[in-house]
């Protein structure tokens, strides 16, 4: 062990009479643990919030969506096929069509978007087929009068499989359907304001003909899209517009982007804080010791030995707590895990227990790279104020 940093441990954890250094050590190493643990723990809740409403909207949006800009008839969507299918990254290809339409049950009228699919293909592309609770994707298939609503509907106008409803479409048109499965995505704008029906029934309810609004595609790697559609994009032309799932949902990943980091900046003032009383207990230990750095001097050490002294003392407090911080960090997200102690109301909330990711990069190696830089800042002053100490002055009084 070098000399340097064997004085700077046993400055800290001295076993004779200064045991108020060794208190106030102590306190400073429980400080910088505390911030790191809280940090991590919240930045994990946080990653697991952004993982899981990742997995929501993938499996309700197709990973890249094709649109033309007049909608895309049938013999469009044949070529678009041959056009998309050969990319190696491409593993499902399904058409929809999108509207606003008002329906009525048992008396109440309700604002929905109505969603024509082809059910066997768009279980390629979203989740849909997961995310039945009552009746099977073939039931769609089979009854042109068809349809799947969300299980939020379906309880706010006390609908079940078997009920009807009337659908009003914008070109005036009236239709009544009967649903045929109700399902659940835990996302409550989905569950609330979306219902299905074949392609044809939509088409003829929404007055569009032969013509889709869009054709989804599904991904290998949904976080390969970006890349993708630049491809996919080239291959169709440029009289379609491609969007990506991100990009259909910019503000609300925009929001959670800034949102983690906020968080990032408020809780590292926690160490930040703590970083204040590793600079006192090293201001107190340099007066403590100002006799000791005389001698050293005295015998020859150089200022710079001295300067490196105490800040070995001050890392050795960060490695401690950020150590420490760090395994109960860890430990507190693998409980949250495992056991889901913290639930959460499900009225208010899509889920009802806290959803716990940790990742080592970015987020732990960069709330340890946080703490550590913290720390070496905040020994700064100590260590050349201690480097300053002349020998004369140093012993004069002794």
């Amino acid at each position: 062990m070098k000399t340097e940093l064997f004085i700077g441990w046993r400055y800290l954890f001295t076993r004779r009479k200064e045991k108020f250094i060794s208190l106030i050590s102590v306190i400073s190493i429980l400080g910088i643990a505390i911030g790191v643990c809280a940090l991590i723990v919240v930045i994990g809740v946080m990653t697991g919030f952004d993982r899981d409403l990742h997995d929501k909207i993938i499996g309700n949006y197709s990973h890249i969506s094709i649109s033309g800009y007049g909608g895309i008839g049938a013999k469009e969507y044949d070529r678009i096929i041959l056009q998309v299918a050969p990319n190696p990254h491409v593993k499902g290809i399904s058409p929809y069509v999108l509207g606003q339409v008002l329906i009525k049950a048992d008396g109440k009228f309700f604002p929905v978007t109505i969603k024509g699919i082809k059910p066997y293909t768009e279980t390629q592309v979203t989740k849909l087929k997961d995310y039945l609770i009552q009746g099977n994707i073939d039931q769609l298939q089979a009854d042109p009068e068809a349809v799947f609503i969300g299980k939020e509907l379906a309880v706010s106008l006390g609908m079940t499989v078997g009920s009807t409803l009337t659908v009003y479409s914008p070109v005036g048109k009236q239709h009544t359907l009967r649903v045929a499965g109700i399902f659940y995505s835990r996302m409550y704008d989905y569950d609330m304001n979306l219902v299905f029906t074949p392609l044809e029934t939509a088409q003829a309810i929404l007055g569009a003909g032969d013509k889709v609004s869009v054709v989804a595609v599904r991904l290998d790697n949904a976080y390969a899209a970006d890349k993708v559609r630049k491809e996919l994009s080239a291959a169709v032309g440029s009289e379609y517009a491609l969007k990506t799932w991100i990009e259909m949902n910019p503000n609300f990943f925009a929001a959670l982007k800034l949102e983690k980091l906020t968080m990032f900046i408020i809780l590292t003032l926690i160490v930040l804080v703590a970083s204040f009383n590793i600079i006192s207990t090293l201001i107190v230990m340099v007066v403590e010791k100002t006799k000791d750095i005389g001698v050293l001097k005295a015998v020859g050490m150089k200022a710079s030995g001295i300067r490196r002294i105490f800040t070995y003392a001050g890392l050795i407090m960060g490695v401690l707590g950020t150590l420490l911080g760090t395994a109960a960090g860890l430990g507190l997200c693998l409980l949250l895990q495992r056991y889901q102690f913290i639930k959460l109301p499900q009225d208010i909330y899509y889920i009802d227990s806290l959803p716990v990711s940790v990742q080592l990069w970015p987020d732990i190696i960069l709330i340890v790279l946080a703490a550590m830089c913290i720390t070496l800042v905040s020994t700064i002053y100590p260590a050349i104020k201690a480097a300053s100490l002349k020998p004369v002055d140093a012993l004069r009084y002794e």
